[in-house]
């Protein structure tokens, strides 16, 4: 394949193949080619609609679209760009130069990649640019833990073993997070091939039922679950029927987890409770920053985990001072797992990229006795079920719409989701616009997790300070006394 994306399509180093389907081999084996080549893969969000994928093209501006099916559907008329579908002319590409070696191409450690989407810190999504050194950097991180993991499942191994007991599975890795994520592709693509882990791969929606089968027939050793997943299992009717019991590694992140949902993944997944873990990270910085798992995370459940090897964290006040241990203040990251930059935009990279290459995350936290807490997100982002949703989208496309006068977006609170979105709208005056119609007119233009799933018509203006901008504390009740302009 990439004998053939060189030869056919004449990509090179630091040209962009963009690849934008459900998870599927051939989406792996695009992203293997690519980097092969010295060209930068780019993992387009499955979820966009048209309108996004378009945006997402012209913003890393490929020399070639490779994607399945239903997606390309999205894109009715002319791309701009060269189109492969996976389903009709993917083989071709297989087939190009059989045993052929890979193409002899120089690359730098610190050569870009792959890009992959982020909300970021403003409403257009923004194309986080890793590099060969950040992704082999996550590579040795998780060697590092799953060493840790693989010896003491050995230990358990030969327990059993020498008690009679029956030897333990061989290690497999069941894959639900899609490939434009950085827990798909550089945990479940990357590191499980680099580890010889057998991975099991779902595609498409998630369903619980299918999930838990797949574990049970398959003896799944591993699993990642992200956002609502570990919820849905749980509380999932028929959780019992299933023999869970060969997972022995299960881990986290995207969403908060409660010290209630921890303790009952421990007990659906018994073989895991000593390698429960929980992270943090984002895609600004290839995915991981801190791990906490096993007996700490059980002592001390509301941590993310402590920095890991080549991370380095402070904690920092608005003007970007380092701040003592226990007070709150912005989480700041150093590691060669940052990012490079965000592609195509200096001005937006300068914002995070502080002296030193320190990443400014955006996220507001605190460390006590080594461990990070986080607390709050100081970016006006809503985690839905992992995903990060930028209010300013929706509420663009909200005001597009004929009847409403202005609008506003935010979080509130969930047990399964993390948050859901809210949409307060301000009609026009006379206009009684139907929420249902409301959540139609975004879902046209936005992925189906940006709608709105709460409503709030009124009649009063949005509160707004002095500059203009919207008071989202007062509208979510959290300020009483803020001035607002009249």
């Amino acid at each position: 394949v990439a004998r053939a994306l060189s030869e056919r399509y004449g990509v090179g180093p630091g040209d962009r193949v963009a690849i934008l389907a459900a998870n599927r081999p051939e989406w792996i084996v695009t992203f293997w080619a690519t980097v092969s080549l010295g060209a930068i893969a780019v993992g387009l969000n499955g979820w966009w609609a048209g309108q996004e994928i378009r945006y997402g093209l012209g913003d890393c501006a490929p020399s070639l679209l490779v994607g399945d099916r239903k997606r390309l559907a999205r894109l009715p008329g002319d791309p701009g760009v060269p189109v492969i579908e996976m389903e009709r002319e993917f083989a071709a590409l297989e087939q190009h130069a059989p045993g052929a070696a890979l193409p002899e191409v120089p690359i730098d450690e610190d050569d870009p990649a792959c890009i992959l989407y982020t909300s970021g810190t403003t409403g257009q999504p923004k194309g986080a640019l890793n590099t060969h050194r950040g992704i082999l950097a996550l590579l040795g991180l998780q060697f590092f833990h799953g060493a840790r993991q693989l010896m003491l499942a050995a230990r358990q191994g030969a327990a059993a073993s020498a008690a009679g007991g029956a030897a333990p599975n061989p290690p497999c890795a069941l894959i639900t997070t899609p490939l434009f994520h950085v827990s798909g592709l550089y945990t479940g693509a990357v590191m499980m091939l680099a580890t010889g882990a057998r991975t099991v791969w779902r595609s498409g929606r998630f369903d619980p039922s299918k999930v838990m089968s797949l574990i049970e027939r398959e003896r799944v050793t591993s699993w990642g679950p992200m956002g609502t997943m570990a919820y849905r299992v749980i509380h999932h009717p028929d959780v019992g029927r299933y023999d869970l019991s060969s997972i022995t590694n299960i881990g986290s992140g995207g969403a908060p987890i409660s010290a209630e949902l921890q303790e009952q993944m421990r007990k659906i997944f018994p073989g895991a409770r000593r390698s429960l873990g929980l992270g943090y990270g984002l895609t600004e910085c290839t995915a991981l920053a801190t791990l906490a798992f096993g007996e700490e995370l059980e002592r001390h459940p509301g941590t993310v985990g402590r920095p890991l090897p080549t991370v380095v964290l402070e904690i920092r006040d608005p003007q970007g001072r380092a701040l003592d241990e226990g007070q709150e203040g912005e989480i700041c990251i150093r590691s060669p797992l940052v990012m490079r930059e965000y592609w195509r935009k200096p001005a937006e990279t300068a914002e995070v990229l502080a002296a030193g290459r320190w990443l400014r995350t955006g996220d507001v936290g605190r460390i006590e006795d080594g461990r990070l807490f986080v607390n709050a997100r100081a970016r006006d982002l809503i985690l839905r079920g992992g995903e990060n949703i930028y209010p300013t989208e929706i509420e663009q496309r909200l005001e597009a719409h004929a009847e409403v006068r202005e609008a506003a977006v935010l979080g509130v609170d969930h047990e399964e989701l993390g948050q859901e979105v809210k949409a307060v709208v301000v009609p026009i005056d006379g206009a009684s616009p139907d929420p249902d119609a409301l959540a139609s007119w975004v879902a046209e233009g936005l992925a189906a997790f940006k709608v709105p799933s709460h409503w709030e018509l009124r009649t009063e203006p949005l509160p707004r300070n002095a500059a203009g901008k919207v008071l989202k504390q007062v509208l979510t009740g959290a300020a009483e006394n803020t001035f607002i302009e009249d």
